[in-house]
């Protein structure tokens, strides 16, 4: 079980400009799974792609019997569901003239004991507000990313003053039939908020926002956090679907009474 009381909140919104949502989110308290997808391809192939992978890491996880103890096994595991996605989208789309061309990003998080196992692929993000601190937990995969880990930019921002977008993506489930993830591990503490996202948020909330509305957030329904991103994504601007999950650590759990079992809005 679990060392801590959780909350879940999670929502999708097609935004102000797109015709209809590719984004995918699934949260399962029951399994301390969160997933967001966000898929690409145009037509109806993107929202496939991205509800397949969901699926996909879900059923992978439903299948085993939880590492809830085991960190190491657990981020084996979360890499394993999202390879197991990429096969899956990337079969559909060899199989089904429709679909050709289909992809999505992934981020994904397991609920351990104590900790967070976390993995990824492409720039849907996680995120975790700790004490007044945001930091960005994922890796984004994409062509701006890279030429900053590269060193030919000191920052994100300095690559985008000379011109390069943030939307060319390095990696995604779907382009080829194996691929690179990433993932890591967080101990998780009380007070924790973590928010998994896709690009549609990102893009147009900028982060230090995203912090502030979290922190705002801490006494309050998760839920009303869950809207006021939505919210305010839509405000300026809306040019992609926007979608979200946010995980909430409340008080450790001594173990002396029964476990409340997490709750989700």
């Amino acid at each position: 079980m679990w060392a801590y009381k959780l909350d879940y909140a999670w929502r999708t919104d097609r935004g102000r400009v797109r015709s209809h949502n590719e984004d995918a989110v699934t949260v399962h308290a029951d399994l301390g799974l969160l997933v967001v997808a966000d898929g690409v391809g145009g037509a109806s192939a993107g929202e496939v792609a991205s509800t397949l992978a969901a699926d996909t890491i879900r059923e992978c996880f439903r299948r085993q019997a939880l590492p809830r103890t085991d960190s190491e096994r657990a981020k084996q595991l979360a890499a394993g569901a999202v390879e197991e996605a990429n096969r899956a989208v990337w079969e559909l789309a060899q199989s089904k003239t429709d679909c050709v061309g289909m992809g999505t990003t992934v981020v994904l998080g397991f609920v351990g004991e104590d900790w967070l196992a976390y993995a990824n692929v492409g720039d849907s993000r996680l995120y975790r507000l700790r004490d007044e601190a945001l930091e960005q937990l994922s890796h984004d995969h994409s062509f701006i990313q890279e030429v900053v880990d590269q060193g030919f930019f000191r920052s994100l921002d300095d690559a985008r003053r000379y011109g390069i977008g943030d939307n060319i993506l390095t990696r995604a489930l779907g382009s080829s039939a194996e691929v690179r993830v990433s993932c890591g591990l967080t101990e998780i503490k009380t007070g924790d908020t973590y928010l998994f996202c896709t690009d549609g948020l990102t893009g147009m909330v900028p982060a230090d926002w995203l912090r502030q509305i979290l922190i705002a957030a801490r006494a309050s329904d998760l839920g009303l956090a869950a809207e006021a991103l939505v919210r305010l994504a839509n405000e300026r601007g809306g040019t992609d679907n926007i979608t979200l999950a946010l995980l909430r650590v409340g008080a450790r759990l001594d173990g002396e009474g029964p476990i409340t079992p997490p709750s989700a809005g």
